[in-house]
């Protein structure tokens, strides 16, 4: 059974005009309902990650000014969302939702979690819609349960994941690898443990020749016993803050190539749909949406 997390805890109230499309959170489920994709039966709520787990990741002065929210106004400007008791919330539960997705993963094949890949967060501080980084708690978690030895993240959402390699730097039991728009947020790279730098315009040719000749040869030499796949749909050409010039198509070629490679070698899969800023908001979501197809199709 394909499990997939989502609160309306994911759902958060932002100032009028904001520009993260937080609406998607609702729509998402909604669509994939509707259609006859999944039912009720696949969606878990999350409960909030504990303490002892977000410190595997975040230091404790990073976490207890998050919990007072009591972190500076510059310090709040970095992560882009105005600082909130539900906020904080949103996060331990996104956070929470992304480690059962793990477990789920290793029990069924692949899970998703309809938030996350917050992989901007650093380990004492966040940027970038991130305030919690969700796949590098949920990797910390599988490493300290002893759940996992050797794990892979893949992160193709079209921005660096320069929290996460800034988390993993010194830790080779996990394996960070980002391919994204060179010319994009955040001005200032981290080093993954590789790092793929694609120019502006960009497209499907170029994007999925790139994907094809990496990720086979990643997997045959960091063998993980997991992967944690961040998919986000800012690669498309419609994305007002992704600069590539993928198509939706594009994307879901991505998409299935990454499952079914997964599948094939069977590799537990986590899923977190990441960023997508399209100016329509009915192209976030069939772009995402079409994530949650191909996982159901290829697995179920």
């Amino acid at each position: 059974m394909l499990k997939i997390s989502w609160s309306d805890l994911y759902v958060h109230p932002l100032p009028s005009g904001h520009r993260f499309p937080m609406e998607k959170y609702v729509l998402i489920p909604e669509q994939l309902l509707y259609e006859g994709t999944i039912q009720a039966s696949n969606l878990f709520t999350p409960s909030a990650v504990n303490e002892e787990t977000i410190l595997l990741t975040h230091t404790l002065e990073y976490w207890q000014k998050l919990k007072t929210l009591s972190l500076s106004k510059r310090e709040i400007r970095k992560t882009g969302f105005p600082l909130s008791e539900r906020l904080v919330r949103r996060e331990c539960h996104i956070n929470q939702g992304t480690i059962d997705a793990a477990l789920y993963a290793f029990e069924y094949g692949v899970a998703m979690n309809v938030a996350g890949g917050t992989h901007h967060a650093y380990t004492d501080h966040g940027e970038g819609f991130c305030l919690m980084n969700d796949f590098a708690m949920a990797a910390n978690y599988l490493l300290h349960h002893q759940l996992a030895q050797q794990i892979l993240i893949v992160d193709l959402d079209v921005h660096q994941g320069n929290g996460t390699a800034e988390i993993f730097q010194h830790n080779s039991k996990v394996f960070t690898f980002s391919m994204h728009c060179e010319a994009n947020y955040p001005l200032h790279k981290e080093k993954s443990d590789l790092d793929i730098g694609l120019p502006p315009g960009t497209g499907d040719a170029v994007f999925l020749h790139q994907l094809y000749h990496t990720l086979p040869r990643l997997i045959d030499e960091v063998q993980p016993d997991c992967i944690f796949y961040l998919s986000g749909v800012d690669i498309v050409h419609t994305d007002k803050l992704g600069r590539l010039a993928c198509t939706r198509e594009g994307c879901r070629q991505r998409d299935e190539f990454v499952l079914s490679l997964c599948k094939e070698n069977n590799i537990p899969l986590t899923i977190a749909m990441g960023g997508g800023y399209s100016y329509h908001i009915r192209d976030i979501v069939e772009a995402h949406c079409n994530t949650f197809r191909l996982a159901q199709e290829i697995w179920f």
